[in-house]
């Protein structure tokens, strides 16, 4: 190993983080104890207000996950059955399913070369009377191109419907941030997220009050006040130890999200000139990419073999996403072969997310390049 870099590097790590809060996180959680309302306690209704405010919304709604945030958004708009969602085949499955889940019928498209983001032409292609909502994803932690979506769906009359599960405090050129941009957004606090809960929590944003208002009978057996069940609704509530969590880390976020811009910075620095690979692109319209992944794309060598060449050499990568979802045997149904979305395929074939957290060094950076190019050579 060269001298000064680390013997590993982890994909992220989230035990540090926990290490450098615990004097925060630990009186948090116990006033959650002490007062024992584990159920839409007070610290739920201080972190929807405060991520409402990050996100430039007047509306958050905090649920059990991100995927009941995205299928929540559609049953309170009246999206079910009958109707299509458009959305991209080269995301976590999560984002299909929750079309499904609401009765709907998931139209995958494809996504563009060099940032991976849904095809504004592809979904324009894509629109038929059953149409009833486009559903992009802000992959990677960088936004879709949301001007050219809003214009479709103001044109074709269509809710739009963010994913924003990787894009906590992404931004448009404009300054615009994700979670602020279409009809709702739905995020997600899975642990390993830019703001990530230890457990499963997600939340949907919006400046719709009378959708805020369906999105919270939704998430609570379809009441507001105690045993007065106005629809039929769920079991999804963003528990309050999660929100006592959350509402810790969110003073941290901005902070966070640049560190891994950072970081981003020394990647790109430590790779400019490395053969056999492509640096992720960041897209005209983005503003503030927060790279929740940073995703390089192998061009010469077999993916699955660097790879393992890099697992040997300690240091730990995942591949974000190894199957598109036309090409899942879950969504079989949907008939669409090997060839039905070629960027997303290769997407699948060549991409490798390295290790990217907030508390990386340069050194942790330099470790993980030049390991590249050694596998990369061999």
């Amino acid at each position: 190993m060269t001298a000064g870099h680390p013997s590993s590097v982890p994909f992220q790590d989230l035990p540090l983080q926990v290490r450098n809060l615990r004097t925060e996180l630990d009186p948090a959680i116990a006033e959650v104890l002490r007062h024992g309302q584990f159920i839409l306690g007070p610290e739920v209704t201080v972190f929807e207000q405060a991520w409402a405010g990050f996100c430039g919304t007047s509306q958050a709604v905090g649920v059990g996950s991100g995927t009941d945030a995205l299928q929540f958004i559609l049953r309170a708009l009246g999206i079910g059955a009958g109707d299509e969602v458009i959305t991209v085949a080269n995301s976590f499955i999560a984002t299909a399913e929750a079309i499904s889940y609401a009765g709907a019928k998931p139209v995958l498209v494809d996504c563009e070369p060099g940032h991976y983001l849904i095809d504004p032409a592809a979904v324009a292609a894509a629109i038929t009377p059953r149409t009833r909502a486009i559903m992009p994803v802000h992959l990677y932690g960088q936004p879709a191109n949301l001007p050219a979506l809003q214009s479709l769906a103001q044109k074709h009359g269509l809710a739009l419907i963010e994913d924003a599960a990787q894009a906590h405090g992404a931004t448009l050129a404009d300054g615009r941030t994700c979670g602020s941009l279409g009809t709702a957004a739905a995020f997600s606090f899975y642990p390993g997220k830019n703001l990530g809960a230890f457990g499963d929590g997600g939340a949907v944003t919006t400046n719709d009050e009378a959708l805020a208002r369906q999105l919270r009978l939704l998430r609570n057996w379809g009441a507001i006040v105690k045993y007065h069940h106005e629809i039929q609704g769920y079991n999804s509530r963003l528990d309050t130890i999660q929100a006592a969590v959350l509402n810790v880390k969110l003073r941290h976020l901005a902070t966070w999200n640049e560190r891994r811009r950072i970081a981003a910075g020394w990647y790109r620095a430590a790779l400019r000139d490395c053969p056999g690979i492509a640096l992720p692109a960041e897209a005209p319209w983005c503003g503030r990419h927060v790279y929740h992944l940073f995703v390089v794309r192998i061009v010469e060598r077999e993916r699955d073999l660097i790879a393992r060449a890099l697992a040997e050499r300690g240091v730990q990568t995942v591949v974000h996403y190894p199957i598109p979802i036309h090409l899942q045997k879950a969504y079989a149904g949907l008939r669409l072969g090997v060839g039905a979305f070629p960027c997303a395929e290769q997407a699948a074939r060549s991409v490798l997310s390295l290790p990217m957290f907030p508390e990386m060094t340069q050194d942790h950076v330099a470790a993980v390049a030049d390991r590249l190019r050694a596998a990369l050579a061999t």
